[in-house]
């Protein structure tokens, strides 16, 4: 290819672009500047995991927690401005002091949120100890257990989340997603001394609400049982329609808990169980086990017996 049919070819990619870009469905933004950046929303993540578990991570970074805090805030009610200014649109006056304000007053408000969730999360690292005899120490569960970290990070989105702050939330939540394999939205309720031990392909939805010292395994989804639809065929948004699961229950790997259902204190539900009915508390539920089938091999003659 010579170099002027390289650069024809680039021409006529860029105006097929351009074409695609001129529809305005929403998958595109020229500017940008209305929209959280998602690189200065994980920075934000990652300190914010600093002030719950200080010294894991960025130790050495900071002076001090002040000045940590100060940076959070600054940093939050910047990308907070963004987002509100991507969902308002012409009706958003955030080049105003009052808007500037307003995105302060909800950074400040998140952070007053952080000595709690620093409380809470206190009781889930210690529930992962008693719940888990590999765990040597604190400090291992804290460095290395990816169920604490989801955890943490959707207790954080899930305050911007009540504060009906957009965007930002969800990009938190899938952040902890993307690098803990844990898929929490930050809708969802969660109480203390929760642990979700491996983790990998848990699934929490939006309207989840879990109790207090609720144990966790591998590949668990607390989801929609059915997706209703008004008159035109579309979605109905904010119905609760994920599980209640009450406190002290356990829920073991691959198990599906799906529907506006309440699962009763102290109740424990199998691997690989299919549930959409309530429980009672103190249930004990589990799911028939498999046929196994054993073949024998002749080693004399080469044939399988059964």
């Amino acid at each position: 290819m010579t170099r002027l049919e390289k650069k024809n070819a680039i021409e006529g990619i860029h105006q097929d672009l351009m074409v695609s870009y001129a529809d305005g469905f929403g998958v595109n933004d020229a500017g940008g500047d209305s929209l959280p950046r998602r690189s200065e929303v994980i920075s934000i993540t990652e300190k914010l995991l600093e002030l719950i578990f200080p010294g894991f991570d960025r130790a050495g970074t900071y002076p001090s927690a002040l000045v940590l805090l100060g940076d959070c805030v600054r940093e939050l009610s910047d990308q907070i401005s963004r987002a509100m200014r991507r969902v308002s649109g012409d009706d958003c006056n955030c080049c105003e002091n009052g808007c500037s304000s307003r995105c302060d007053e909800l950074a400040l408000a998140f952070m007053k949120q952080l000595p709690g969730i620093r409380e809470t999360m206190k009781l889930d690292v210690k529930a992962a100890y008693n719940g888990d005899p590999a765990a040597r120490n604190f400090d291992e569960i804290i460095l290395s257990y990816p169920g604490v970290k989801a955890v943490a990070i959707q207790r954080l989105a899930h305050v911007l989340y009540d504060l009906e702050v957009p965007l930002i939330p969800r990009m938190m939540t899938e952040y902890a997603h993307s690098v803990t394999g844990i898929d929490i939205h930050p809708g969802a309720k969660i109480g203390a001394g929760v642990f979700i031990d491996h983790g990998t392909g848990v699934v929490v939805g939006e309207t989840a609400v879990i109790g207090d010292n609720v144990r966790i395994y591998q590949g668990v989804t607390l989801g929609a049982g059915n997706f209703p639809k008004n008159a035109c065929g579309m979605l109905i948004k904010g119905l609760k329609r994920h599980p209640t699961v009450g406190c002290n229950v356990t829920i073991y790997s691959g198990a599906s808990v799906l529907g506006d259902i309440t699962i009763g204190d102290n109740s424990v539900i199998g691997g690989n169980v299919w549930l959409t009915e309530s429980l009672p508390p103190g249930t004990k539920i589990t799911s028939l086990p498999p046929e196994n089938k054993k073949k024998f091999m002749d080693i004399s003659n080469g044939n399988n017996n059964k």
